[in-house]
């Protein structure tokens, strides 16, 4: 395995002729710069540099070994720049997963102003209700309205904002009755966001504030948010 360490120590040494102007240039111990040269020539089983108290000279593999070791820091170099513009520049492909109904409700306007101030990005967005696997799919980002808890070991979750909720009913339904507890309500036809096979369960908090949660069977079940509302609007 090299260690890039070693190359530079190397190239610094044969570009200041010696390890003592070498030690001084990069402000490392001429002990820890000899030590580290002699385990890489170790290591290639070839010297690299002919040492003498008079006299530093660089073998001719040592030469071969030195231009080489140059390109590849310089490549090395190259990498972290390229690295350093993408993090101060943002560029790419985003994909995203998002419900219509938040596309309507301003998210379509927020992604188009971040792509007017990031003009190197490249946004895909996929309009669906269906729960999306984010990491089987490939996706950067799935928007979702969900309930609480929203634990996932395997993402990072953000909440970017909260919904009040309200228990409605058409005044029609009731037939002049006056309802003193939510559990009357459960003959009544209701509707509730998908899945269809999960347990529907008002969850309600009195005028006390304590809470209850009361389960009902919903008519219509849907992962449409703009459905839902079309509906409770219709009564």
């Amino acid at each position: 395995m090299y260690d890039f360490n070693d190359l530079y120590y190397f190239v610094q040494v044969v570009e200041n002729k010696g390890f003592a102007a070498a030690a001084r240039k990069i402000d490392v111990p001429k002990t820890k710069l000899s030590r580290r040269i002699a385990q890489l020539e170790d290591r290639l089983g070839v010297r690299l540099i002919q040492r003498t108290t008079r006299k530093f000279t660089v073998t001719e593999v040592g030469l071969d070994y030195y231009r080489h070791c140059v390109a590849m820091l310089v490549e090395a170099d190259a990498a972290e720049k390229v690295v350093e513009q993408s993090r101060s520049e943002p560029q790419g492909i985003v994909r995203i997963s998002c419900p219509p109904a938040l596309g309507a409700m301003g998210v379509s306007d927020t992604i188009v102003k971040f792509m007017v101030l990031h003009p190197k990005v490249q946004v895909q967005v996929e309009s669906t209700n269906r729960r999306v696997d984010v990491l089987g799919e490939g996706y950067d980002i799935a928007l979702r309205v969900r309930f609480p808890p929203l634990e996932d070991e395997n993402l990072v979750m953000k909440v970017l904002g909260e919904s009040h909720q309200r228990l409605v009913v058409r005044p029609s339904l009731l037939e002049g009755k006056v309802v003193r507890t939510p559990q009357e309500l459960v003959g009544l036809p209701s509707m509730d966001l998908a899945p269809a096979n999960r347990e529907h369960r008002w969850a309600l908090i009195g005028p006390g504030g304590e809470r209850i949660e009361v389960a009902h069977q919903p008519r219509f079940v849907s992962s449409d948010l703009d459905a839902l509302h079309r509906a409770a609007v219709e009564g």
